[in-house]
C-alpha cells in the first residue's frame, strides 16, 4: 500500500458505516492522486447469482453523466447508419468494420451498438467482443432499431450494472470533480435502480452492504437501510 493509501485509512473507521452523505466526502477527501480520480459504488447482494431466476442487470442513464466520453461503433446500414452518424457515433459501418476488428484486432471503441438485423455479422466475431465486454445484447439495450437513441445514450453516461459471480454489482458514479452534490445524484439514481430490480425470487435481506471508493483510495461503507 502506498503512503497516501496509508494516510487515508487513519482519517475515519473502517470498521464503522457512514452516512451516505458522510462517506462521499470522505472518499472525495482521500482522492489525493494526480489524476482525477473515478468513484465507484459496490452493492453486496443477499441472493445467489447462480440462479436464474436471482439475477440483477440493468441500464441507466446517471443523472450527471460519468465524466468519461465513451467512443461508440454502431455495426448498422442504410438509414440506421445514417442515423448513428448523425447521433454522434464514433465509428459507423457494416462487415467492413467486423473484418476489421477480426484481421487487425482493432478495438478503438468503449461501446458497440447493433440492429437486429446485424447479429449474424457480429457474432462471427463473438469470441472477440466475449472477453472484453463489448458482445452486444438486448438487455444492455446495445442491440436495437433505434440506433440514434442507444448511441445518445452512451454518450449521456449510460452505465450498465449487473451482478457478478460473487453477488456483489460494481458500477462507476462519476469522478471527484463532481462533486458531492452530482455524485450523490447519481448515487442515488444507481441505488434506486438497484432496488426496483429485486428479483421476485429473492428472500431475506436483499442490500447486504454499500461501499463507496475512488480509484485509488480506500472503501468506506454506506449505512443503506432503504432495504
Amino acid at each position: 500500500m502506498g503512503k497516501k493509501y496509508i494516510e487515508s485509512l487513519k482519517s475515519y473507521d473502517k470498521t464503522k458505516t457512514y452516512d451516505a452523505g458522510e462517506a462521499m466526502n470522505l472518499v472525495i477527501a482521500n482522492a489525493k492522486a494526480k489524476f482525477d480520480e473515478t468513484v465507484e459504488l459496490h452493492v453486496r447482494l443477499g441472493i445467489d447469482p447462480r440462479q436464474a431466476d436471482q439475477q440483477v442487470r440493468g441500464v441507466l442513464v446517471l443523472p450527471n453523466g460519468t465524466g468519461k466520453t465513451k467512443k461508440v461503433l454502431v455495426i448498422a446500414k442504410g438509414e440506421r447508419a445514417d442515423a448513428a452518424q448523425a447521433a454522434g457515433a464514433d465509428f459507423v459501418g457494416a462487415e467492413e468494420m467486423v473484418q476489421k476488428i477480426q484481421t487487425e484486432n482493432w478495438f478503438g471503441f468503449d461501446v458497440m451498438i447493433t440492429t437486429p438485423d446485424m447479429m449474424g455479422v457480429v457474432g462471427r466475431i463473438g469470441r472477440l467482443l466475449g472477453p472484453k465486454g463489448l458482445m452486444p445484447n438486448p438487455k444492455s439495450g446495445t442491440v436495437t432499431m433505434d440506433v440514434a437513441k442507444a448511441v445518445q445514450e452512451v454518450k449521456a453516461g449510460k452505465v450498465e450494472y449487473r451482478l457478478d459471480k460473487t453477488a456483489i454489482i460494481h458500477c462507476p458514479i462519476g469522478k471527484k470533480s463532481f462533486g458531492q452534490e452530482k455524485l450523490m445524484e447519481n448515487f442515488n439514481a444507481l441505488m434506486d435502480a438497484i432496488v426496483k430490480a429485486k428479483p421476485a425470487a429473492a428472500k431475506g435481506q436483499y442490500i447486504k452492504s454499500v461501499t463507496l471508493a475512488s480509484t485509488m483510495s480506500p472503501g468506506v461503507k454506506v449505512a443503506y437501510t432503504r432495504m
